[in-house]
């Protein structure tokens, strides 16, 4: 099938189907996952890439993935489109899923075996293109290049963040040695390389440096996984919100300090509570110590997890704000979420969450507890003017587009093919 070009000012068009490049998507990631209910921000990506894969570039797009049990090989279609169907209709609550013991073992391995890898065919095209969004197996040099080689394709990878590389005080121990193979792996074998932002492919560029190569880097926002606005959740009194995974570089322990001091001097009805969404993640003791122990946070903070999309969503909506104290992000894809659910953003001032929120959302140091603890008394008290500003910047705000992500995958699979 031959279309037209999207430029009506451009006579080109694009060529017949069997002059174009295949396509191999990696999900190993997703099936890697398939204990977990709640999904991190690398699994949304994955199923993203997939779906909008499989909508733009159906009739030349095969699957494959490195399975749990090591070995590597191709899904068939159907049988990948299937296992998608349901992994998000288990995000979103919709099918019932054992919550432990033996029942969600029995599901797991029933998975497994269906998403089990199958012979990868003889010959092909000889203008493969092998495409990975989550860092699954990077670590292992050897094992990727025998993939390519397997495939005969060209290699493009979404890089996410080189936060354990830059920061290794906020990864797991030894997650710094670990991360720094996994960019080595796409500096040495990718035939080019997509960045969630701009700030991470600046981070990335030393990297390639240090392999002497040169290959084409582009910037691909992630874009909003649901673009409806659901009812706010009812508050009973006015709160904020916290979203992402509770570990130190997210600085939580910022919030809990200003929300005790808060308690501990202001009047009880006069104090907003703060909710925090994510599970528990590493190197967090301090933080887990005062949710779990401090006296002053009762009542004021609630800790929640494993909450279905429809229902963190809601609860976004109906906050006063967001808020991201980070260290470091790669891009803040809490920040383009709440801005598209009309729900104001407090967040740090990196380069990534600004590239994220634009001229819209507040921003401050992560250290400047005085400037954190004054915009929290602002956007809580009715009226809030400087929460009405927020609210007249984002109307001019733009979300990022998966449609437009893709776009630009498509884009590079050309390029280099």
């Amino acid at each position: 099938m031959t279309t037209a070009s999207r430029d009506p000012q451009d006579r080109r068009t694009v060529p017949p189907l069997a002059d174009r490049p295949e396509i191999l998507l990696d999900i190993s990631r997703l099936v890697s996952r398939v204990l977990h209910k709640t999904p991190t921000g690398v699994d949304r990506v994955e199923l993203a890439w997939a779906e909008g894969l499989l909508r733009e570039a159906p009739e030349r797009l095969s699957f494959c993935l490195v399975h749990p049990t090591g070995f590597y090989g191709r899904i068939p279609t159907e049988t990948a489109r299937a296992f998608l169907e349901a992994t998000r209709a288990a995000w979103a609550g919709e099918i019932d899923i054992p919550a432990g013991g033996i029942g969600r073992k029995l599901h797991a391995l029933g998975v497994l075996w269906r998403m089990r890898p199958r012979r990868v065919p003889a010959g092909g095209s000889a203008r493969r293109v092998l495409l990975q969004s989550s860092p699954h197996h990077l670590h292992n040099e050897a094992l990727v290049r025998d993939i390519l080689r397997r495939e005969q394709a060209r290699f493009v990878c979404l890089i996410h963040d080189l936060i354990p590389i830059e920061y290794p005080e906020y990864a797991r121990p030894g997650g710094d040695a670990l991360h720094l193979k996994r960019v080595r792996t796409m500096a040495r074998l990718a035939s080019a390389a997509l960045g969630n932002s701009a700030a991470t492919l600046r981070s990335f560029a030393p990297h390639l440096a240090a392999e002497r190569r040169e290959i084409p880097l582009h910037v691909a926002h992630l874009g909003l996984h649901d673009e409806s606005r659901p009812a706010p959740r009812p508050p009973a009194e006015p709160y904020f919100v916290c979203l992402g995974t509770i570990e130190a570089r997210k600085n939580h322990l910022l919030l809990l300090n200003i929300w005790r001091q808060w308690a501990e001097q202001g009047e009880p009805g006069s104090i907003p509570k703060l909710i925090i969404i994510g599970r528990r993640g590493w190197e967090n003791e301090q933080v887990v110590d005062m949710l779990d122990r401090c006296p002053a946070l009762k009542g004021h903070v609630e800790e929640m997890s494993a909450l279905p999309d429809a229902e963190m969503r809601a609860i976004v909506a109906g906050a006063r704000a967001v808020l991201l104290p980070s260290f470091a992000e790669g891009f803040g894809m809490p920040v383009t979420e709440a801005l598209a659910l009309g729900t104001p953003v407090i967040c740090s001032d990196l380069p990534a969450l600004r590239e994220a929120g634009g001229d819209a959302a507040d921003y401050l140091h992560p250290l400047d507890g005085i400037g954190w603890h004054n915009a929290l008394i602002e956007y809580s008290a009715p009226g809030s003017g400087r929460r009405a500003a927020q609210l007249a910047r984002m109307q001019a705000w733009m979300p990022p587009s998966w449609e437009e992500h893709v776009r630009i995958i498509l884009k590079t699979v050309e390029e280099i093919a």
